[in-house]
Formats: structure tokens, sequence, C-alpha cells
């Protein structure tokens, strides 16, 4: 018995060690050691690295001595030994863009009033520029309002635009998968009654989802086809049928992902991509 939530949150997504998002053209030390983009560097140096900041120190703190990267590549672990090298501010660097943080809106699409446990999103938090699901260490959700909406047309998607509320956590999360992202709330959400789950079946259904301000409503749609155990969980399509959702976003857009889906009186799943 899960209680459908279907409101906006903020999320804010740390990884475990830092994300190599980008390698710098040319001969440099990076490229030189077999660095890849993609790579996870978790310690540098023997000391675990632990954000971007932490680990642009440890490479000064190398003085331009070669440094072991201990590095997570394709589920597998292995060391490079590294070189950096100062650039024109005499600052050591090794040609590598790094990324340790995400953040951005999303849609709550449980809660669990036995546990306290919610899960959001429908799909993984993945970097913007590899397309990989983030290392997980550690992250929370944050109040959220949507305050305008960008209408999707055809080819491109629309976006919901909203506010975070930096401020005040409603909760941490304790896992990024490719199923979503899931933690548990400091206090009960304000929403509907809990309902059993359920499995999707072609046909009418409904979606909750917030695209103005706080509010959320329930919008009609047409589940078209049911494929089940089809790979990413992308196991059902979707068509939305209801005016006035069409009217205000054109159909589902960014920032929908996690809305639940009800189908005769059930939490039959989520929204996950357009």
């Amino acid at each position: 018995m899960l209680v459908p939530v279907g409101h906006t949150v903020g999320i804010k997504l740390f990884s475990r060690g830092v994300v190599v998002v980008k390698l710098t053209e040319g001969g440099t030390p990076a490229r030189e050691c077999g660095l890849r983009t993609g790579d996870v560097i978790v310690k540098c140096g023997g000391d675990a690295v632990t954000s971007t900041e932490q680990f642009q120190s440890l490479l000064q703190k190398s003085g331009g001595s070669a440094a072991d990267l201990q590095i997570d590549r394709d589920g597998g672990q292995m060391t490079l030994s590294v070189e950096p090298s100062q650039n024109d501010q005499g600052v050591y660097c090794i040609g590598a863009w790094v990324r340790d943080s995400m953040a951005g809106i999303g849609t709550m699409t449980y809660y669990d009033p036995a546990t306290g446990a919610f899960g959001a999103l429908g799909h993984g938090v993945t970097d913007t520029d590899t397309a990989l699901l983030m290392p997980f260490s550690n992250g929370s959700i944050l109040p959220s309002t949507v305050k305008a909406v960008k209408k999707g047309e055809a080819g491109s998607a629309g976006e919901l635009r909203g506010d975070f509320d930096l401020t005040r956590d409603l909760g941490p999360l304790y896992a990024n998968t490719g199923s979503g992202i899931f933690g548990k709330l400091d206090s009960a959400p304000e929403a509907g009654t809990a309902l059993p789950t359920g499995t999707a079946l072609p046909g009418p259904a409904t979606v909750l989802a917030n695209v103005r301000g706080d509010e959320v409503r329930e919008y009609d749609i047409e589940i078209l086809k049911v494929a089940s155990g089809s790979s990413g969980g992308r196991d059902l399509v979707l068509s939305v049928t209801d005016p006035a959702l069409l009217e205000t976003t054109g159909g589902i857009v960014q920032g929908m992902s996690g809305s639940p889906i009800l189908q005769n009186g059930r939490l039959v799943g989520a929204v996950t991509h357009v």
C-alpha cells in the first residue's frame, strides 16, 4: 500500500568520488595515463576523493610528482599513474573536467506510510555529459514549486521550471538506481490515501502531475502498449489525452519524470521518459 504523490521536488545528489566528464584535447597527463570519459576517480595518492575542490588540492599536494589514481570503470577498479603538469597560472592540472554533484527537478512517485520511504524520478540521475548513472554518495530532496512551463512540441521536449528551497531538506536519499532515486522523508507529505500496487494494462488510466504552483491534479492518459520485461524500465507506452494537460504542457515534459500512473484504483507505474 503506497501513497501516490505526484508533487515536484528539487533533487541534489553528490557522487562517490568525481566523474570524468571531458578530457582536454592534446597530449595531456590524463590522456597519457589512460584516463577515459566516464571514469570515476575515487582516490588520489591514497587519499579518498570527496569533491572537485579537494581533488584539485590533492593534485597541488603532489607537486608534479606521479600520483596514483584509483578509478572505477565499467563496474571494476583499476589504478593509473598520472604526472600533473603546471598550467600558465602555476596550478597543477591533468587535463580533465570532473564533476561531483548534480541538481534538478523531478516528481515524487510514492510515499510508503509504513516505513517513511519514498521513490521519485522513475529513472536514475545521470551525468549530463556522459549519460552514465552518477555514482551515489549522498543527497536529499528539497521543497519545489513550479513557476513556469516550457511547452513541448513535436521533436522538442518541454520542461517544468521551478524554484528549490535550498534552506530545507525534505529527507535524505539512500540510492540512485536505473529505476529512480529512493530515500526517506522526515515527515509525511500532503498527499492522498494509500493505494495497492498493480500491473498496468492497455487502456484508460490517469497520471498525477504538478504543472502549476503547488497544485497536484489527476489527468487522463491512455496506456497504448505494455511490454513487460523490457530493458531500462521502459515497459509501457502512454499518450496524454487530457485537454487541460495538453494545453498546459503539450504532453509529457521534463520534470514530470516520476509522476505516478493510476489505473483501476491501483498505482501501476511512473512516467520516466518523453
